[in-house]
């Protein structure tokens, strides 16, 4: 009998896997790669056609000597790492530090893992698709290149430890120039009036908002216009200028990719980007049900296309005709792809079977896996059926030369909606307008005016980063979720409750990449750059030659870097703080989450305190000295240096002027001095001084 070798990638797919094949079929895996570059050097001879030094990675000797000793006894070796470049590149590498004959060696894929899908995997054996080995290889090169000759320069230029990276040090970039944003975002004042309105035969009051005139909008941008306005509508009648009743469809939601998983289980499920793909994993390399044994629940999780096979596609049709009749079945296949840097490898992420519903195998699942399966099971059922439809009423209220406007809509036809629906629906106001015609005669009941002033761009999340990163192109579904832990665990980023700030040392890093590696930091740079590789991938391009392009300009950047930092003389910055130890003044020093004093008697002195740099400006509420802060997780702040005593706190930087309308204190926003007392409302050009030079 013939002797098979499979061999995959993760040691939780083998029990999986083995169940799917017979007797003789030996599956083993190989934990991920068992070749990499070395960790000594930079393991690229730039000098002979970047040629990689590929070395065994340490401690996994004994592993490949015993997929060696397998695959010798094997009449034939199937390669069945992950269904992507890296898995490609897993093979490629397996296939030489095992030495394998190419006649004895075969390529497979499989997008889930069923007995199916492995089954026909054997028959679509393939040779290594060398051109997403070489993809990857240019992106692990290029990814070393960065890493390897611009981490030293942090290092000198700021503290040891510290490291860049390609897609890393421009997410970094992104999350600080939204800081930048929202910092220097001035609010402007605008006022809303809504009107309640009593329909005669009606119960509930009829709500309608200001709209403006039988010209257009209006906006109130002051308490000076709404009191015109209001006095205008003094005496006015008010009568229905026009009804309009009519529908509007919405069409059901397209299945998950990596992307979007990632943003609706960050929103809906407050799981990070990290704990998305790790529970992913695991729902995809086969869950134990007990009667069916270890089974994969769910396709590919990392993937960028919205496609559906036709075979997946016709099993949740056939599927929601028997669970909520044929009226629920859309029209036609819902798939589209919008995004231009999409390769579309895969299928989307769904169910490997979508009979089998998120409540039959809960007791199954932990919560985790549980609410992440239901999330996609019901996002795949949903992007198979009908749209859902929507009457929608509005009315047009006149009042003298001003017109209101209220709105309102019911739902027809749930189609979707019965399976799904999102994060950010919202429900929707005035359900009861189906009274409200031409005719009805209206009876003024009240005003309710409201100030509101324009808010800055909201902190990035780790859902909108991703969102914004996949709509400049920077990285790919693979990279999403390693490129913000990275940031986060490096400290240049933190993350409170959902939202991602920037620490003082990431703003650090980030003004040194900018100053010393524009392009390495600039999104465009980078976009145009995941492009070509992406043509390395479908074989348009050689790798060596988006390499050799990029090489010399970063090792020109770097000999720039070091000629300037050679001129100056990098020494701790000497504070007049005290060690009350052993005397000596204390230095200052960057940590993990920034700046930070310590005595420079270490090792024998270990002093260390929190660095609290003077502002010049005097606290608002008690005269003290205002003090930059920093929260536990790094992230900057101005607090009294009289606190507890003193709860004086802004997370803006005070200005030391005062305000020249009402006394208060300002705050600096870029160029610009704005009153803290929104009611004052003063803005002024900074005036550049000593203290806030």
């Amino acid at each position: 009998m013939a002797n098979y070798l499979v061999i995959v990638e993760s040691p939780t797919k083998v029990k999986t896997v083995k169940k799917f094949l017979g007797k003789n079929y030996n599956v083993l895996a190989s934990n991920g790669h068992v070749r990499d570059l070395p960790k000594s050097t930079l393991g690229i001879d730039v000098e002979h056609d970047f040629e990689p030094k590929y070395i065994t990675i340490r401690g996994k000797g004994d592993l490949v000597a015993s997929l060696r000793k397998a695959a010798a006894k094997a009449d034939k070796v199937y390669l069945a790492t992950d269904p992507d470049r890296e898995g490609e590149a897993i093979s490629w590498h397996l296939s030489n530090t095992l030495k394998l004959e190419p006649k004895k060696m075969c390529r497979i894929t499989f997008n889930e893992i069923t007995k199916s899908a492995v089954k026909a995997s054997l028959k679509n054996a393939r040779e290594i698709d060398m051109n997403l080995v070489d993809e990857q290889q240019a992106r692990r090169i290029l990814d070393r290149m960065v890493g390897y000759e611009i981490s030293p320069v942090l290092w000198k230029k700021i503290k040891r430890g510290l490291s860049a990276g390609r897609v890393q040090s421009v997410a970094l970039r992104i999350i600080a120039d939204r800081e930048n944003e929202i910092a220097a975002f001035i609010p402007r004042e605008y006022w809303s009036l809504d009107a309640s309105f009593l329909a005669k035969g009606e119960k509930k009051p009829l709500t309608a908002h200001f709209y403006g005139t039988e010209q257009g909008k209006m906006e109130i941008s002051s308490e000076e216009e709404l009191n015109q306005i209001l006095k205008e509508l003094e005496g006015v009648s008010y009568s229905v200028k026009s009804v309009r009743v009519s529908e509007r469809s919405r069409k059901a939601p397209l299945p998950f990719t990596t992307s979007t998983l990632q943003q609706e289980a960050s929103k809906t499920l407050n799981m990070s980007t990290y704990k998305t793909m790790q529970i992913a994993q695991q729902l995809y390399e086969g869950i134990d049900l007990k009667k069916e044994g270890t089974v994969g629940l769910i396709s590919y999780l990392r993937t960028d296309s919205t496609r559906i096979s036709e075979e997946a596609d016709q099993a949740a049709r056939a599927y929601i005709g028997s669970q909520y009749g044929e009226e629920y079945l859309s029209a036609g296949m819902t798939t589209e792809n919008k995004n231009k840097n999409s390769q579309d490898a895969h299928e989307a992420i769904r169910p490997t079977d979508v009979k089998r519903s998120p409540v039959q195998i809960k007791e199954y699942l932990t919560r985790d896996q549980f609410r992440l399966y239901q999330l996609i099971w019901k996002r795949f059922v949903a992007s198979r059926m009908a749209g859902a439809k929507y009457e929608t009423n509005s009315v047009v209220i006149e009042a003298g030369k001003y017109r209101f406007h209220a709105s309102a809509s019911r739902v027809k036809f749930d189609g979707f909606l019965s399976v799904y629906t999102e994060s950010d629906d919202s429900k929707l106001e005035n359900d009861h307008l189906n009274g409200i015609t031409k005719d009805s005669e209206l009876t003024w009941k009240s005003f309710d005016p409201e100030q509101h002033f324009t808010q800055p761009p909201a902190h990035y999340t780790e859902a909108s980063l991703v969102k914004t990163m996949e709509e400049l192109g920077i990285g790919r579904p693979s990279t999403y979720a390693p490129t913000i832990t990275t940031i986060i665990a490096r400290h240049y980023v933190t993350r409170e409750k959902k939202n991602l700030y920037i620490t003082e040392l990431g703003e650090a890093v980030n003004d040194m990449m900018k100053q010393a590696f524009p392009s390495i930091v600039d999104v465009n740079f980078t976009a145009n750059l995941e492009q070509l590789l992406d043509a390395v991938g479908t074989g348009t391009i050689e790798w060596k030659t988006v390499v050799e392009n990029f090489w010399p300009d970063l090792e020109l950047a770097v000999q720039q870097a070091e000629k300037e930092l050679e001129q100056i003389k990098i020494e701790d910055e000497v504070s007049d703080v005290v060690c009350e130890n052993c005397g000596r003044n204390m230095v200052i020093k960057y940590g993990p989450h920034g700046k930070f004093l310590a005595c420079p008697g270490f090792p024998e002195c270990r002093n260390t305190k929190p660095y609290l740099q003077k502002t010049g400006v005097s606290c608002p509420k008690c005269g003290g000295d205002v003090l930059m802060k920093k929260t536990r997780k790094g992230r900057r702040y101005y607090g009294c240096e009289h606190n507890p005593d003193c709860d004086f706190m802004s997370w803006q930087q005070p200005s030391p002027n005062k305000c020249p309308k009402c006394g208060g204190y300002m705050l600096i926003k870029g160029s610009k001095e704005v009153c803290a007392d929104s009611e004052c409302g003063y803005v002024g050009n900074l005036k550049k001084s000593d203290d806030n030079a």
